[in-house]
């Protein structure tokens, strides 16, 4: 599916290590603010508004597709939103709050970019999005993006980078932010431990992760932590067991019901989490040897993939394909990965 110099490419330009941490340590002090004269422009809060919609607008479709040629339009209406804070001042509220919409927008440009497979783009849409934040007063969000660049790390299997960025978010949201962030953030932290094969300290910090979740579940949440609910803590915690399970075969039972809870209660918009649930929860079954069990769910899942543009979709969806390898002897699972390979070829093509 990817191939060692399309990996490659899709990393031109990515940080890790020292010098990404070093670079990103500066969120924490607080914004200068303008300095320079410039023109005044003539942009109201409606079109601030328009803009903070469409920025929500763009999320959820991100949240739903996992962005394909949508991308375009983000990073278009980011570029506009630059060019009006670079050429143009503005009163301090309206300034703020296209901040904050250059945060969003950047974000959702980086996430769409790793979906896409484009991994050294995206982390440069993670920094525009945080130094965004910064300017915007908004520590949470600038958390929320520390939390995504350390899941880009996590995939790259280097934890140890990837606690730092989690430490660094935890540190700028403090004791006192927003539970359900901080549950967010519990959640990578456990997801660093795992990769490292720390089981315990796994599970203290996905249990911290559930205490927060448990008293911060309630109305007054910034509207982008809301995709973080029930079905998304299970599959996290499900997603990170399984790659336990994978030298501790044992846990691969607790795995796929945590997997299984969260393909029951996402929303049914969420179709590319979806689609990563349920390979997930294949993969379990394989490990655990209940083949007929893993080729009725792999057709599921094939399902779900064939409904999302997602890169990393296809990149689980080689991975499962890989391990039918094991249990072609098996005529369900041999008709499984026949059905996985025509999908692989067809994403290809």
């Amino acid at each position: 599916m990817v191939d060692r110099r399309q990996f490659t490419r899709s990393l031109v330009g990515f940080m890790a290590g020292g010098l990404l941490l070093e670079d990103l340590e500066h969120w924490l002090i607080p914004a200068a603010g303008p300095v320079e004269e410039k023109r005044s422009s003539q942009i109201g809060l409606t079109e601030v508004e328009q803009l903070e919609q469409a920025a929500e607008m763009f999320r959820a479709w991100d949240h739903e597709f996992g962005g394909g040629l949508r991308r375009r339009a983000v990073v278009g209406q980011l570029g506009d939103v630059t060019t009006e804070l670079r050429m143009f001042s503005h009163p301090q509220p309206i300034r703020l709050r296209l901040f904050t919409v250059m945060a969003r927008l950047a974000e959702c440009a980086a996430m769409m970019s790793w979906d896409a497979g484009e991994g050294g783009r995206a982390q440069r849409f993670y920094v525009t999005a945080l130094r965004a934040a910064k300017e915007a007063g908004d520590r949470q969000f600038g958390a929320n993006v520390l939390a995504a660049m350390a899941r880009q790390l996590y995939y790259l299997d280097q934890p140890t980078d990837g606690l730092e960025l989690v430490r660094l978010a935890q540190v700028g949201v403090g004791p006192s932010g927003d539970p359900l962030i901080r549950s967010m953030l519990a959640t990578r932290e456990a997801w660093g431990y795992a990769l490292q094969g720390r089981v315990q300290a796994f599970r203290r910090t996905t249990g911290q992760a559930e205490d927060l979740f448990a008293s911060g579940w309630a109305d007054g949440h910034p509207t982008w932590i809301t995709y973080f609910d029930q079905g998304e803590l299970a599959g996290v915690t499900g997603g990170r067991l399984l790659e336990l399970a994978r030298s501790q075969p044992g846990l691969a039972e607790e795995a796929a019901d945590a997997i299984t809870q969260a393909v029951e209660v996402r929303a049914g918009t969420a179709l590319r989490s979806s689609a990563l649930d349920r390979l997930g929860l294949v993969e379990a079954r394989l490990i655990q040897r209940e083949l007929d069990a893993a080729a009725q769910l792999g057709h599921e899942a094939a399902d779900a993939v064939e409904q999302t543009t997602s890169d990393r979709a296809r990149v689980k969806l080689q991975e499962v394909y890989d391990l039918t390898a094991t249990y072609t002897s098996h005529e369900p699972v041999a008709e499984l990965r026949l059905r996985l390979g025509e999908l692989l070829a067809a994403s290809a093509a």
